[in-house]
């Protein structure tokens, strides 16, 4: 993470490039490996323990890099605030991910650059929405749409799992938009995912008991699958993510996040026989279509 480190850039190096493809696939197993873990762990229970065991890999990591965590009076509100966003995002995916199938989730999911960048226009210094954005975002959002409209015919969804995954990706665009406008963005990428998984913690296991049954039918493969998703997803993709949403444009870093559904789609294909339609892969191409578009840099003159 010393690459570039403490200097943005304006546009996307190779460096970039790989680590953004990287993040892309991991996230995308990491929607196969929810799906998975849901069948042994209540999927809000499942959240709330991944955030607890990640408190601990993330305080292992700042302990190593020689920043031990510091929890600031001064940081508290923004803490507490960015903190209680994570939990809803992750509440909402987890229980997506347990009602409807993992490529439909993962289209409307990864909608979230057109929300972060309706919020980046208004809050964050060059990051306003130019025409080019504004038809990226409509094309997005038909998608998204489409894929919301698009259920039967075998696809596997379900109203309730498309809501979730959709305020799913309103949580995710708003723990980005935060990272970036709030005083939080003083600290770097590791004190902000340890603000959000110090503060999701307590409130997830809280939550999880309005939620049925703790436990299902839990195999040693879940719980193998939940140190995955602390230790290497939320402490390493997570950091990384967060870390070049610091260092390139907002718009950027979000606009690579179009490949996590495609390869999502194919996974659950592979891996849980999930129906491809016609209707959903064109969700998912507008949805991309859309996010190259609101990271298109317009030509300059010279």
């Amino acid at each position: 993470m010393k690459h570039g480190a403490g200097m943005r850039k304006d546009r996307l190096d190779a460096f970039g490039f790989t680590a953004l493809l990287g993040v892309a696939l991991l996230l995308a197993a990491n929607q196969i490996i929810v799906k998975l873990v849901n069948v042994g762990l209540q999927p809000v229970f499942f959240a709330g323990l991944r955030s607890a065991l990640a408190v601990v890999f993330v305080g292992l990591w700042l302990w190593w890099r020689g920043r031990p965590p510091v929890l600031t009076r001064a940081d508290l509100g923004a803490g507490l605030l960015i903190g209680t966003v994570f939990a809803v995002e992750f509440l909402f995916l987890f229980t997506a991910l347990d009602l409807t199938a993992v490529g439909r989730a993962s289209v409307i999911f990864y909608s979230m650059p057109i929300w972060l960048a309706i919020m980046a226009h208004f809050g964050l210094p060059g990051e306003r929405i130019t025409a080019l954005k504004a038809a990226g975002l409509v094309l997005a959002f038909a998608g998204t749409a489409l894929a919301i409209l698009s259920r039967g015919q075998g696809a596997g969804g379900s109203l309730a799992g498309d809501l979730c995954a959709l305020g799913a990706a309103f949580g995710w665009a708003g723990t980005a938009y935060l990272a970036r406008a709030s005083r939080l963005r003083h600290v770097g990428a590791e004190m902000q995912l340890f603000w959000m998984v110090l503060v999701s913690a307590p409130l997830l296991l809280l939550a999880a008991p309005f939620f049925g049954p703790l436990i299902r039918e839990l195999q040693p493969v879940h719980l193998v699958g939940l140190l995955f998703q602390a230790s290497v997803v939320v402490a390493g993709g997570f950091i990384l993510w967060l870390w070049l949403l610091g260092t390139y444009p907002a718009a950027t870093v979000a606009s690579f996040s179009f490949l996590t559904p495609v390869f999502a789609l194919f996974l659950g294909w592979v891996l849980f026989d999930e129906v491809l339609t016609l209707s959903l892969l064109g969700a998912a191409i507008l949805v991309a279509g859309g996010i190259v578009l609101i990271n298109r840099r317009p030509k300059t003159r010279g």
